[in-house]
């Protein structure tokens, strides 16, 4: 049978189009077929590797890793030391963390001897840092879960001797059924949070920018919350996002958080690290226990 030229010239063009397939580009342009594929790290395995697979950074590891992810210390944060000082010890306390973010918190913790922390964390991103975190910090007490952790304090029959809501509060759509849900969970919590003030942030502060609309009231446990809805307007395109996982939440004034916690039963309520300048907006730190009830080591 005879095959035409067209034929003929199609199979070659065709041909052509595996072979080159077949083969990487260097940044030159040039045909390698030698060259190891896109998805594959050569050389010797190392710590930055593991770190360079993924993007968007944020905190950086302990220098004896000797390896730069991000910037933030994290590994050894006071607000989490002071908050273990005001507990006495979380030796042997079962703990809750949501949202790790990078497991910089998770990892201090576990050096102060914790029987088990469930992390949860609803950023894929993050969750894949936190496991690459956990390798090469070699952390055997935590376990870390991808999903919302609101979700989880509903849903789960568990309850923890504390729970850690560091950079958390202050992401949510209602940060006041945040405080319910550990209220259900745990008799002792520490929470690291933004809030919104007035006073902090007068009428032309660039911190109000993020500010959507006017004031909300809601009476939650008789008491008048205060509320302001935020925005990060397209903050999230980032790959080192790491806010909330709806656009529109919202800040409580400091005051309305610290009588909700109250109102919750929590006798106990420590404050620290109140910063009204914070470059991010006013923030400060809640360390609150239900008095009698704190469950000890043994």
């Amino acid at each position: 049978m005879r095959i035409l030229p067209a034929v003929v010239r199609r199979l070659r063009k065709l041909a052509n189009v595996l072979e080159d397939a077949s083969r990487v580009k260097t940044p030159g342009g040039l045909a390698r077929a030698d060259m190891a594929l896109d998805e594959y790290v050569v050389g010797m395995p190392s710590a930055q590797n593991a770190i360079d697979t993924l993007p968007g950074w944020n905190q950086a590891l302990p220098p004896n890793v000797d390896a730069v992810a991000g910037n933030g210390a994290f590994y050894n944060d006071p607000r989490i030391l002071w908050a273990i000082d005001q507990l006495g010890s979380i030796e042997g306390l079962s703990i809750l963390e949501l949202g790790p973010l990078e497991a910089a918190h998770t990892f201090l913790m576990e050096q102060h001897g914790p029987n088990a922390i469930d992390a949860v964390e609803a950023n894929k991103l993050s969750y894949l840092r936190c496991l690459v975190v956990k390798e090469l910090l070699d952390l055997r007490r935590a376990k870390f879960y991808l999903g919302d952790f609101a979700q989880w304090l509903e849903k789960t029959d568990r309850r923890y001797d504390f729970i850690v809501a560091s950079g958390v509060l202050y992401h949510m759509e209602d940060p006041v059924r945040l405080l319910e849900l550990i209220a259900a969970r745990t008799n002792v919590f520490y929470l690291w949070t933004h809030y919104v003030s007035d006073d902090a942030m007068p009428v032309g502060d660039p911190r109000r920018g993020a500010l959507v609309g006017s004031m909300e009231i809601q009476e939650r446990h008789g008491v008048q919350v205060r509320l302001r809805k935020r925005s990060y307007y397209g903050a999230w395109k980032s790959k080192s996002f790491c806010g909330g996982m709806h656009d529109l939440h919202r800040w409580v004034e400091k005051d309305d958080i610290i009588a909700v916690i109250k109102a919750l039963g929590f006798d106990d309520v420590r404050v620290a690290h109140d910063e009204p300048d914070h470059q991010n907006g006013p923030s400060f730190s809640i360390f609150a226990q239900r008095t009698g009830l704190l469950k000890t080591p043994g």
